[in-house]
C-alpha cells in the first residue's frame, strides 16, 4: 500500500480497516489483564449489573480500534503517530460476537509552524458493529510528514 502524507490528507477523505469479531474469551482475557471488573470477566455475574450480561472493557475496543486503523488504508508514512485526542466515546457496550468495522474520516490536515516537514491532521475515528451503528468514537490528531522534496529521502 501506498504511505500518505500530509498532502494526501484532504478534509472529507475516508480510509476504511478490516472488521474484526470480539469473542467472549477474548473480552474476559483483556478485563482480567486490564480492567477486571465483573461485567468484563463474568457473563453469568455481569446479567446483574449495569450491562445486564458480558460486555468488552470500553479500553479494549479502543485497542481493537487501533489494531484496525494499523492494519487498514490509513497508511501514512511514519506510521499512526498519536498527537492527542479531543473527544472519546462509547456509545453501547460492545458483546461477544459483535462484528468490529472502522472508518477514519479527514476533519483537517495543517503543516506544522514550529517543526518543518511534519503536521497535524485531525481525523473522526468511527468504531461500528455489524449493523453500522457506531459502538465509540474518537476525534484524534495525528503527527504526519509533509511529502519529501524531490531528491530527498524520506
Amino acid at each position: 500500500m501506498i504511505a500518505h502524507y500530509l498532502e494526501d490528507l484532504i478534509p472529507g477523505r475516508v480510509f476504511r480497516g478490516p472488521s474484526h469479531t470480539m469473542s467472549a474469551n477474548e473480552i474476559i482475557e483483556f478485563a482480567g489483564r486490564y480492567d477486571p471488573q465483573v461485567f468484563h470477566l463474568d457473563a453469568e455475574a455481569a446479567k446483574d449489573t449495569f450491562f445486564g450480561g458480558l460486555a468488552a472493557s470500553g479500553w479494549h475496543t479502543a485497542s481493537v480500534t487501533m489494531r484496525l486503523l494499523v492494519s487498514g488504508e490509513l497508511r501514512l508514512a511514519w506510521g499512526i503517530i498519536g498527537g492527542g485526542g479531543e473527544e472519546l466515546r462509547w456509545h453501547r457496550p460492545v458483546r461477544p460476537g459483535d462484528v468490529l468495522s472502522v472508518d477514519a474520516e479527514v476533519l483537517e490536515a495543517r503543516p506544522s509552524r514550529s517543526k518543518p516537514g511534519q503536521g497535524m491532521a485531525k481525523f473522526r475515528v468511527v468504531t461500528r458493529d455489524a449493523a453500522g451503528l457506531p459502538v465509540q468514537t474518537l476525534i484524534t490528531s495525528l503527527v504526519v510528514p509533509l511529502r519529501p522534496a524531490e531528491g530527498k529521502a524520506d
